[in-house]
């Protein structure tokens, strides 16, 4: 991290893969940029990093991605770090933060499409594992997009695994606006 200039701070490993995945498409080397990404391992940390990485720490230029449940906590940080205080959604994204409407999960699923994400997780063997959540009482009545949210969420890993598939899936000119606007940033 020594020739860090930018920290971007993410919840967690399968967020820092979809960045990592989406710039390497645009044909963008983040390290080389001089940006560094850190999963923290969930929003509840953000504070921390804030303090390590901000205006009371290392001084670095701060960006980052959250899921809207997170958006407080996000919030609470960069006031807490010195970086605003009463900050809004507009004044988070001024900071470089970002917000996905439910997590970063839903908004690739809208931007692929249900029946694209079906493809992948059929290319991947996992079709029949997902037509089982369908089938459960649960999750029976459910759109197929809540059901794939789920599965995403369910067995291990499997976030991180599908992480750079979706991202080799996408359209790129349907990029999800949280992502778009990340990079944008940076």
């Amino acid at each position: 991290m020594s020739d860090t200039q930018t920290v971007v701070l993410v919840e967690g490993a399968s967020d820092k893969s979809v960045i990592e995945a989406l710039a390497e498409r645009r044909g963008r080397n983040l390290a080389a940029e001089g940006i560094s990404l850190v999963a923290m391992g969930g929003a509840t940390n953000i504070g921390t990093y804030i303090r390590r990485f901000g205006p009371l720490g290392r001084n670095l230029r701060l960006a980052g991605l959250c899921d809207v449940g997170e958006e407080g906590d996000f919030r609470r940080g960069l006031e807490r770090g010195g970086l605003g205080s009463d900050l809004d959604r507009s004044d988070l994204e001024a900071l470089g933060f970002f917000v996905c409407v439910a997590d970063l999960e839903d908004e690739l699923i809208r931007a692929l499409g249900t029946a694209t994400v079906e493809r992948v997780v059929d290319a991947e063997g996992e079709l029949g594992s997902f037509r089982t959540l369908q089938k459960q009482p649960a999750w029976r009545e459910r759109t197929t997009h809540d059901q794939l949210r789920r599965f995403m969420g369910s067995g291990g890993g499997r976030k991180i695994r599908y992480a750079g598939l979706f991202v080799a899936a996408l359209d790129l000119d349907r990029v999800p606006r949280p992502l778009d606007m990340l990079l944008a940033h940076l």
